[in-house]
């Protein structure tokens, strides 16, 4: 798979692509096993769990079926209470790229694993949806609880059908359009749609990790993903 000469369409992952979201989400996610009285994993094991769907994390955590749900609300409530915004912020040089990219001319949408509610949150908190086509509306994420879009590869279906909606169909034109992200589901959720992968180095990604999956390349710093991709 190779990256398009001139994308039509820049697709960005949320957390540990745009955002530092792992204190917030390691916080929640410690409290929400404490509350449960569930053993808490240790820093890398909490850590492994930004970024992939929620559900996917919780099971290679080895927490049994029958007390996943209570987990994920035990998390979630606390993550609104205080990590969503307080224990986040966004990567340095990230601004930056966004607006280099946009000053290219490359339309720009969200596609991420996190709920779609609480990705527009921190989307317009942090700034970040005004770089989007159609602003927040240009953010897609995850349903909430029990719906079809449980997947990377279905989030990013999600965003390709909105966008087609509004004007901007690619769904046949996979090949002008790139994925930027920083874990191996990005890579697998993307190439689902035979879209290519740009990795990013300052997420959350095991050594190896987005080589392995298949990424195209991986970039170490936000200010390179303009002149490689614009």
């Amino acid at each position: 798979m190779q990256l398009p000469t001139r994308p039509r369409l820049v697709l960005l992952d949320l957390d540990g692509t745009l955002t530092d979201s792992a204190p917030g989400i390691m916080a929640s996610m410690r409290h929400a096993f404490g509350a449960l009285g569930l053993p808490v994993p240790d820093d890398a094991g909490l850590r492994s769990m930004v970024g992939p769907p929620l559900q996917v994390s919780i099971a290679e955590q080895g927490v049994p079926d029958e007390l996943s749900d209570a987990l994920i609300d035990a998390y979630r409530a606390e993550f609104r209470r205080e990590g969503m915004l307080g224990g986040n912020s966004v990567f340095p040089g990230v601004p930056e790229a966004l607006d280099a990219l946009r000053a290219a001319g490359l339309p720009l949408a969200v596609a991420t694993s996190k709920p779609q509610v609480f990705a527009r949150q921190i989307a317009e908190h942090f700034d970040l949806a005004r770089h989007m086509v159609g602003d927040v509306e240009g953010v897609f994420g995850a349903d909430m609880d029990g719906g079809p879009r449980a997947t990377k590869a279905a989030v990013i279906e999600h965003a390709l059908t909105s966008l087609a909606a509004r004007g901007l169909d690619l769904r046949e034109h996979p090949q002008d359009v790139v994925m930027v992200g920083d874990r191996s589901h990005d890579v697998h959720g993307a190439a689902a749609h035979g879209i290519a992968t740009v990795g990013v180095a300052w997420g959350y990604a095991e050594p190896g990790e987005l080589e392995d999956a298949g990424a195209v390349t991986v970039v170490r710093h936000p200010d390179e993903l303009a002149a490689l991709i614009a």
